[in-house]
């Protein structure tokens, strides 16, 4: 049976559904083949179904864990004010004066409210609540209800696309203290371990599934840049996003984030961003910060695929291996060098650069961490210092404003610190365009953020003021290279 499936963050009740993964194909969905198609082609189980020998084990129940937990997990309302989509022919100036346009006076489209829901979790008693990003990007207005049914306003303190994450704190009046959740340790889920899933599922009213953790560090999700989720099949479905994924213990050791959906229901197969990184961007919320910084290793990575471990006499593809190495970087002040095999931060095994940069994202800066490394076939060790990604060249930011294809796009100059805010390698050097202005000569041309200038006419683009000059003189047509997503591309544009 072959079906689609669609990658869905679960926060869609409004319509304003995102999609990661859109058309990835499910192959043999049926559940079970039977070979031989007689009697006993199938094992008996041993254990055979029996009435509860007590009243105590007909009384097991998960209520006492969601009687500690489920007070914290709140709804999320985002409101967003959007211009309504008019008839194009209002685009037309003689329309606009004699006939008016939708909206009335001004000749403004009307507005519209768009609304939002999802889900939220307590983690202080004065009242900070972690949450998806994608449940609140771009909204004007953020409400928060609780379990009681109260609500509240409530204001962004940090939000981090790259992980999904928001922290808000609800607007109160005098010291009220709020139920929270205590933060678990992700680290010490294993597979097989039941969890509950507490959130509004389509905005029914809080819910709570239950199921178990299907399997760990999955890398290959696609829904932000830190790829290390947790998957488990208890219900998660759209208004689910940014609730809880809780322990038996009562402890927070997720957020619900994504799902595999083919209607945009559970299908069993749900995604929770594990508490160990949410703790980093809450305690950088609570210092005030606006933006969250992470530790930098400074070395490009690649994955171990099964011809490479072949190569290297390894069992099985395991850990990543060092491409190239910033000079004055903290991987080069730790003795890294091209060819050394990372296959351990801090003890916990690596398996690709996705396990690594999470690893390195969940410690503080300022600390230290321990790296097992097999260099030529020998085990050797390294302690890497952990810094933020420096800005050792300067920005010096240009707005492109001479008539040419770059008319329009903001470049600044490369540093670790820009590569790491635009997602790019972090070793790449150069000039990159940081913003593009809606409909201009940049946009038309096709430059997004990002994007990296190479050569303009031939000539080698290394700082924006070299941008600068290229673009004084006018010309009829430019020829044009930029790297993109690892690829060289170039392009003849029109003056």
């Amino acid at each position: 049976m072959n079906g689609m499936v669609r990658m869905i963050v679960s926060s869609s009740i409004s319509g304003l559904r995102k999609t990661a993964l859109e058309g990835a194909a499910v192959v043999g969905f049926a559940a079970l083949v039977l070979l031989g198609g007689g009697a006993g082609a199938l094992a008996q189980p041993s254990a055979q179904p029996r009435v509860p020998a007590s009243n105590a084990e007909v009384k097991l129940s998960f209520a006492p864990v969601v009687a500690r937990s489920a007070s914290a997990v709140v709804n999320v309302y985002a409101l967003k004010t959007a211009q309504q989509r008019v008839n194009p022919i209002f685009d037309d100036p003689f329309f606009r004066r004699f006939f008016g346009a939708p909206g009335g006076p001004g000749l403004q489209a009307p507005e519209r409210v768009q609304r939002s829901l999802g889900s939220g979790v307590i983690v202080d008693t004065s009242g900070l609540v972690v949450t998806n990003y994608h449940v609140i990007e771009g909204a004007d207005e953020i409400r928060i209800a609780l379990n009681d049914k109260r609500e509240f306003e409530a204001e962004v303190l940090l939000r981090d696309q790259r992980t999904d994450l928001a922290i808000l704190r609800i607007k109160r009046e005098g010291k009220e203290a709020f139920s929270s959740i205590e933060l678990g340790n992700s680290d010490e889920l294993a597979v097989g371990d039941l969890v509950l899933a507490i959130g509004d599922p389509f905005g029914v009213g809080q819910t709570v599934t239950q199921g178990i953790v299907s399997a760990l560090a999955r890398t290959q999700v696609g829904v932000s840049d830190y790829q290390f989720f947790i998957q488990t099949d208890a219900a998660i479905n759209p208004g689910n996003s940014g609730g809880a994924l809780v322990d038996m213990a009562g402890h927070l050791v997720g957020i619900n984030s994504a799902i595999y959906s083919r209607s945009g229901g559970s299908i069993g197969i749900g995604f929770a961003i594990p508490v160990n990184m949410v703790r980093v961007v809450i305690e950088q919320a609570r210092n005030g910060s606006k933006s969250v910084r992470r530790p930098w290793l400074g070395a490009a990575l690649q994955r171990v695929t099964p011809d490479i471990a072949e190569g290297l006499g390894l069992p099985r593809p395991t850990g990543v291996l060092v491409q190239k190495v910033v000079p004055d970087s903290p991987a080069a002040k730790a003795g890294l060098k091209v060819g050394d095999l990372i296959i351990a931060v801090e003890g916990q095994g690596i398996d690709d650069p996705e396990s690594l940069n999470y690893r390195f994202a969940t410690r503080p800066i300022g600390g230290k961490a321990a790296l097992a490394v097999n260099r030529a076939g020998k085990d050797v060790s390294a302690v890497v210092v952990l810094e933020g990604a420096p800005e050792n060249v300067p920005r010096e930011e240009v707005k492109v404003r001479a008539r040419s294809p770059f008319a329009g796009a903001t470049v600044v100059n490369l540093s670790p610190a820009v590569a790491e805010e635009l997602k790019l390698d972090t070793t790449a050097t150069g000039v990159v365009v940081y913003g593009v202005d809606d409909n201009s000569p940049a946009a038309v041309s096709g430059f997004r953020p990002g994007d990296v200038i190479v050569e303009v006419n031939g000539e080698k683009v290394a700082r924006t003021w070299d941008l600068e000059q290229l673009v004084r003189t006018p010309l009829r047509g430019w020829r044009v290279t930029v790297a993109r997503d690892g690829r060289t591309i170039t392009a003849l544009l029109p003056g």
